[in-house]
């Protein structure tokens, strides 16, 4: 039900100017110019990438159950329309999709390995199968567990209090917490899969999955805000938050735009087309919270954009533009992407 419920919520956000197949690519964190900048003019951030192996076979099944209790309908050319403006409430999942993409499962991984490795270790079993058989994941651990002098056994006690203390602190539910908790492995334990752990909570292995996923963000934001507290902790959680969450061409365009160069110049350089450039730029708009567009668009032309926005209560940018045909579709995704409604 969680699982619907999020889909749901999206539909109702994208206020049924985009397609069916919108929500899919969101939740999988497609890198697309169109999804992206969705993200941004819906303000969907908390829900981008957070299924990044998300099937379509297991998107339509879902959308086939939303038809079927008649949330939803669709037609031949992808439109959907909402027949139930009901949403629910998910609760306290605090999901962080934007900046973690998936990454969260790399954060576990390496812990996982840590606990498997220290837990055998105190046992006095050093020869064991390795719960994560990805060999950057093992190298990382190796070197993580050589360098804080695990042999000492002093390791082991520091890394399980910060993991009692920073989960304490953390706001989710208990039931969360144990799911995230009951998934590692130890010596002699096995860590419970996703079909024990559905028939323990007696909830479908997605609505699992998506508990664990929202409770990783939650306690990930917790470990990387307190790093001084938690120091193993943010140690295995490097590099997996991201801090720059522009995609890798749009991050070279911007640098070269904040160097002060021209979006005609930069296409020039880059060899890219202008209206790319300008993609570029509104999603440069969509993550900084103190870039100016105003540089690009007057401050009374956005206000008028934000008036036509609630009059004809839409972000379509084709009824934007006939509304104010003297702006320009960049303009009018500069002040989308801002989201300052």
């Amino acid at each position: 039900m969680i699982f619907q419920q999020i889909l749901m919520q999206i539909f109702h956000k994208l206020n049924q100017e985009r397609t069916i197949s919108a929500p899919f690519h969101l939740l999988r964190g497609k890198r697309s110019g169109q999804t992206i900048q969705d993200v941004g003019i819906y303000q969907l951030h908390h829900f981008f990438g957070i299924l990044p192996k998300l099937s379509r076979k297991k998107y339509d099944e879902e959308i086939s159950l939303l038809i079927e209790k008649q949330f939803i309908r669709t037609d031949e050319a992808g439109s959907y329309e909402l027949m139930n403006n009901h949403i629910e409430d998910i609760g306290n999942l605090p999901f962080d999709g934007w900046h973690y993409r998936g990454n969260e499962h790399v954060f576990f991984a390496r812990l996982s390995l840590i606990i498997q490795s220290l837990s055998h270790k105190k046992a006095g079993q050093m020869s064991f199968i390795p719960i994560q058989k990805d060999e950057v994941i093992q190298q990382w651990v190796k070197n993580f567990l050589l360098i804080n002098n695990f042999q000492e056994g002093t390791i082991h006690e520091q890394l399980m209090a910060e993991m009692i203390h920073s989960l304490e602190n953390t706001h989710i539910e208990e039931k969360v917490k144990s799911i995230i908790i009951n998934r590692l492995a130890g010596y002699e334990v096995a860590g419970f899969t996703w079909q024990q752990l559905s028939f323990i909570e007696k909830v479908s292995e997605m609505d699992i999955q998506l508990l664990y996923i929202a409770g990783l963000h939650s306690w990930l934001n917790s470990i990387t805000s307190q790093a001084e507290q938690y120091p193993l902790l943010n140690n295995v959680a490097q590099n997996v938050r991201i801090n720059i969450p522009l995609t890798g061409s749009a991050f070279q365009s911007t640098q070269l735009f904040l160097q002060g160069y021209s979006i005609e110049q930069i296409s020039k350089i880059r060899g890219l087309k202008i209206s790319t450039i300008e993609d570029h730029i509104v999603e440069l708009a969509m993550n900084e919270p103190h870039f100016s567009i105003e540089q690009f668009i007057s401050g009374r032309d956005v206000q008028l954009v934000l008036n036509a926005i609630e009059d004809y209560n839409t972000k379509k940018l084709k009824v934007l533009h006939e509304v104010l045909p003297h702006l320009t579709y960049f303009q009018l995704r500069l002040v989308l992407a801002r989201g300052d409604l």
